[in-house]
């Protein structure tokens, strides 16, 4: 990846499918959830692959981290495999870093999982949903796999606040909003503090714990994405401009969100000129190291 030639380093992406057959039963009802949240009816129809997500972010030089999410436990659908991602990425390693996702409750075959997608398979990070996991992030059940991420010196990247999953459908789909509070994130990182972890999204209805925690820990970053950035509140854009200006990332939640929406909108609000080239790449660079 030559970073000086790219114009943005995404660091929210979706593998989205949740498996390499054909959808798993309920899926079509979910993501239709989705497009309304998002307000993306048809996108939604058929999902980007991940070399299709490669060439889209290739034609535009924007660097992207891609990720499933492992929520087989509370969803019931498959998900996508960890090493079919990591193995396209590698593929197209000119433009994506592979994360990868576990859910927690797997124990310590998550953590012997985590070793060796880090080892074999190059995964430089790893994403949490704790809603659509169904976990409070400070669980102690959690922590084999925090450690074995640690000990590999691999990023961790939680999901925070409300989410578009669930949302208006019957019950929320069982999605419990309460975990992904970023404060119980803080716990982690006092445990964790060599761990670089990354608070996902603008985390309505918790901004200012979330900007609390990134304020207070040195290894918490924020995220951007999954939000237009003309819905920013301001205390966010404030702290963009100001204490946490080297540590807020550009993403986009891609495919929920397209970077030509969410750079279009960036370009509106009120960010400093010479933090624009913080937050869209060189933040980045400094956290993934490249």
């Amino acid at each position: 990846m030559n970073v000086d030639d790219l114009v943005a380093i995404d660091i929210h992406t979706h593998a989205d499918e949740p498996c390499r057959g054909p959808r798993d039963d309920g899926y079509d009802v979910f993501v239709e959830g989705m497009a309304k949240y998002f307000g993306s009816a048809g996108s939604f129809d058929r999902l980007p692959t991940v070399p299709e997500t490669a060439d889209y972010f290739r034609e535009r030089k924007i660097g992207c981290v891609i990720f499933p999410v492992d929520s087989e436990r509370e969803t019931g659908f498959r998900r996508y495999s960890n090493e079919e991602v990591a193995r396209i990425a590698a593929e197209n390693s000119d433009i994506m870093i592979p994360f990868a996702s576990i859910d927690p409750a797997k124990g310590r075959a998550g953590a012997r999982e985590a070793r060796r997608l880090v080892e074999e398979f190059g995964v430089r990070g790893f994403k949490f949903h704790p809603t659509m996991q169904g976990f409070w992030p400070n669980d102690r059940m959690a922590y084999p796999l925090y450690e074995a991420i640690a000990e590999q010196g691999a990023i961790m990247l939680f999901h925070t606040g409300q989410t578009g999953v669930g949302a208006g459908m019957r019950g929320g789909m069982g999605m419990r909003l309460k975990f992904s509070n970023p404060m119980a994130i803080d716990d982690v990182a006092v445990d964790f503090p060599d761990t670089p972890i990354i608070l996902a999204h603008p985390s309505f209805p918790w901004q200012e714990e979330a900007l609390a925690v990134a304020t207070h820990k040195p290894n918490v970053w924020i995220d951007l994405s999954g939000w237009s950035p003309k819905y920013f509140p301001p205390v966010l854009v404030r702290y963009c401009n100001s204490l946490l200006k080297h540590k807020m990332l550009y993403g986009s939640d891609w495919p929920a969100i397209t970077p030509d929406r969410w750079l279009s909108d960036f370009e509106e609000i009120a960010i400093k000129e010479e933090v624009r080239p913080l937050i869209l790449k060189e933040n980045a660079r400094r956290l993934l190291g490249l």
